[in-house]
């Protein structure tokens, strides 16, 4: 059983970011020439995710539990109970500890750790407070340790204190804790007759693994489960490192409340996309309540969720939004093979759920190629000739019942374009039903294809889906439509992906360049930098801005405007200016030097009326002709810097289309990007408009996204809007900018 639930790039700077000059669009600088050696990028941060020894935490020879207790009634009778049972199947030695007991359950107790009589691999914490016991732990060398307790970071800020003193002392100590505020997950018993690749579960919420661990009993194999709860030490990112080397893990399952370190997440993710091991999450706080809610669970920032669900998508971490979509796609992605081919039939016995089947697939981005002319003609020598076969293929019911079912799946599944054959079911109707099910098992047998079963039936006890589907290794069967479809596109996906996956970690600049140093000297601590400064702040990193001046007279505006050539746009330049157009501090169009001269009286009376500090007027260039769009920097509480494209100009207010990324990320990513906004037709061109210079957009973002990894936290904030995108092979400029130093 595969999966059951209840229910070309043609430029020259591909994987490069660009550190440039003063020369714009001259690429002068490339990370891959000048990267050093070293497992630390330019500002300073980690490059590759540490994999964990774990293997003793998991396989432990020896183990104290700690609190032990045999008195019937106590919560930790029953998990010391657990416990026993659980260190006797992986074959470890257990060690009662209690300074009042002389047994447990038979078994020799000692009063503290250090009277123990083996060095353990493993410690578990049966006590209300399992600060004063880590001292003792280090002191006795242990390897690793579990806190059950709650009342740390989950309950609000004296909680949070008390959990950073206890990860303090773990760090101080040596050793590796998981918790607190977890439970006895890790210690479940899994079953052994099971084969092929595993899933291993994450999870922060113990209860909300249930659902992918009873997919045991439906055939699919778990091999580990890392409950982490409040993360004071070991965290969600330092289990998927571990998981994704080991031989025997097809697919990593989590449910994330927030994560501990966004960059160390980003680093076990790009680990795992390494070695082609998916990850399926499910990350709650996609809404305000949610967040709410996962803080006061497990004391974690979620983060915006936009820029969650943008950094799982360049790393590959498949995002799903229940628990029954979890199980249902990790459980195919561990099993499935490799796609032959991404094209999709869809097979049914009645028109009615192919085509609604279809639709739903085509919705959700599932590639539906029409079968060839030879293809249908081949397919119609069994089903009547005024049935639909092009995909999805209608049978008409009764070819089902008799040996031309075979002859059908076998057909489509011969066919080169298709790489996943799916037949909804919608309900049991024996014999045909039980036919068609074991036709589709048997044809999956001899196919290295995929083929999946979406079993409709509420009621779930028929033979043909609790024997003949869900005894199959090789079909994977679904209970619903949306399930099916979900899995079956990450599925496709993943494999798609992991095709191409280049690491960026791999190219990110280790040493600053040139433009870096030049910044440095412009950035104003704590500050807001007035446009001018700020687009000298562009020109460091070589993007290109119009011509213009700053000037203090009327007189010198006049002579700025002769020498940056008619039209101009005057505009204020002030630190504290976000917005000047409200304030009728811009004008555009100016066409003599009166008007210039008359408009610097004007932007200069208005600034002083509203209380605004100038440091001048700028005398601009007019750009005319041209996309608006809109390329900036912010600052994630989790990930750090993030790096936004969308359509600019007041669109971006109106519309909010944008896109966002966490650096390091290369070309192909930038061009992504692009490829999400809805407006993006405007960049090929619309009512017979020339197509946009998308190269020079491509290049100004990572330009910009190489400013923010070498300024990392001293730029709070950086807004180009607009980015004037001009016609192809034309460039794009500046016209305005916004840059907020920390």
């Amino acid at each position: 059983m595969l999966g059951s639930t209840h229910g070309t790039l043609t430029t020259d700077f591909r994987a490069r970011v660009v550190a440039c000059g003063e020369e714009p669009y001259a690429i002068v600088h490339s990370m891959a020439a000048t990267a050093a050696e070293g497992d630390l990028d330019v500002s300073g941060r980690p490059l590759h995710a540490p994999v964990p020894g774990l293997d003793r935490f998991f396989r432990p020879e020896s183990v104290a539990v700690i609190g032990a207790s045999d008195t019937e009634g106590r919560p930790n009778t029953g998990i010391t109970r657990q416990l026993i049972g659980w260190a006797e199947r992986v074959g470890a030695r257990l060690h009662p500890v209690h300074p009042t007991r002389e047994s447990v359950f038979g078994r020799a107790c000692s009063p503290s750790v250090a009277d123990l009589p083996e060095q353990v691999d493993l410690a578990v914490l049966l006590v209300g407070d399992p600060l004063p016991v880590i001292e003792e732990l280090a002191q006795a060398k242990v390897k690793f340790a579990v806190a059950f307790a709650s009342g740390f970071a989950e309950t609000g800020d004296e909680g949070a204190a008390a959990q950073a003193r206890l990860a303090a002392a773990v760090e101080r100590s040596g050793l590796r804790l998981l918790g607190p505020n977890t439970n006895l997950n890790a210690f479940e018993k899994f079953r052994d007759d099971l084969d092929g690749p595993a899933i291993a579960l994450i999870t922060q919420s113990g209860h909300q693994g249930r659902p992918v661990y009873t997919l045991q009993e439906l055939g699919v194999r778990l091999s580990h489960w890392a409950p982490t709860g409040n993360e004071a030490d070991l965290e969600t990112a330092d289990f998927i490192s571990y998981f994704s080397q080991r031989p025997e893990v097809g697919a990593i399952a989590c449910y994330v409340e927030g994560l501990k370190d966004g960059r160390s997440f980003l680093l076990a993710a790009d680990r795992a996309a390494r070695a082609g091991v998916p990850v399926v999450a499910v990350k709650v706080g996609r809404t305000e309540a949610g967040a709410r809610m996962a803080a006061s669970h497990t004391g974690k920032l979620t983060g915006a969720d936009q820029v969650v669900d943008a950094a799982m998508r360049q790393f590959g971490v498949i995002r799903v939004d229940g628990l029954d979509e979890l199980q249902d796609t990790a459980a195919l992605l561990a099993r499935a093979r490799k796609p032959q081919a991404d094209g999709v039939v869809v097979y049914s016995i009645s028109g009615g759920t192919g085509a609604h089947f279809s639709d739903l697939a085509t919705g959700a981005g599932l590639r539906l190629p029409t079968l060839s002319q030879e293809k249908q003609r081949e397919l119609h020598e069994w089903i009547p000739g005024y049935l639909n076969v092009a995909n999805p293929v209608d049978n008409g019911g009764h070819p089902v019942g008799d040996w031309r079912g075979r002859k059908i799946i076998d057909a489509i599944l011969a066919d080169p374009a298709v790489g996943v054959l799916i037949c909804p079911i919608t309900g049991p109707f024996p014999p045909m039903s039980d036919k068609l099910a074991q036709d589709l098992v048997d044809a999956a047998e001899t196919t290295d294809k995929l083929v999946c079963v979406v079993w409709g039936s509420p009621v779930g006890t028929e033979d043909a889906y609790r024997t003949t589907l869900l005894g199959s290794s090789r079909v994977a069967t679904f209970r619903t439509f949306g399930n099916c479809i979900t899995a079956v596109k990450a599925y496709l996906d993943h494999h798609r992906f992991a095709a191409s996956y280049r690491s960026p970690f791999d190219e990110a600049p280790r040493t600053p360049s040139p433009s870096f140093r030049k910044a440095q000297a412009l950035m104003r601590p704590g500050r807001q930098l007035s446009e001018h400064a700020a687009k000298q702040l562009l020109r460091a990193y070589g993007i290109r801005v119009p011509r213009e001046q700053l000037v203090t007279s009327a007189a010198a505006a006049v002579r700025a405007a002769a020498q940056v050539g008619y039209p101009v746009v005057m505009k204020a330049s002030g630190t504290r200016l976000a917005h000047k157009t409200e304030l009728g501090l811009v004008k555009v169009g100016l066409t003599s030097a009166s008007q210039v001269r008359d408009t610097y009286r004007e932007l200069t009376d208005i600034a002083r009326y509203e209380g605004v500090e100038l440091d001048g007027i700028l005398v601009c260039q007019m750009v005319e002709r041209g996309v608006e769009m809109m390329v900036g920097v912010t600052q994630d509480a989790l990930f750090g810097p993030t790096v936004t494209v969308g359509l600019g100009g007041v669109l971006v207010e109106v519309l909010h289309d944008a896109a966002v990324r966490v650096p390091p990320f290369g070309e192909d990513q930038a061009r992504s990007m692009l490829g999400e906004l809805r407006g993006r037709a405007l960049l090929e061109g619309v009512r017979g408009g020339p197509p946009a210079d998308v190269d020079a957009l491509v290049e100004v973002v990572l330009r910009v996204q190489r400013m923010a990894l070498e300024l990392g936290d001293d730029l709070a904030e950086l807004d180009i809007n607009p980015l004037m995108v001009l016609g192809r092979g034309q460039g794009a400029v500046a016209l305005d900018a916004l840059a907020v130093c920390r």
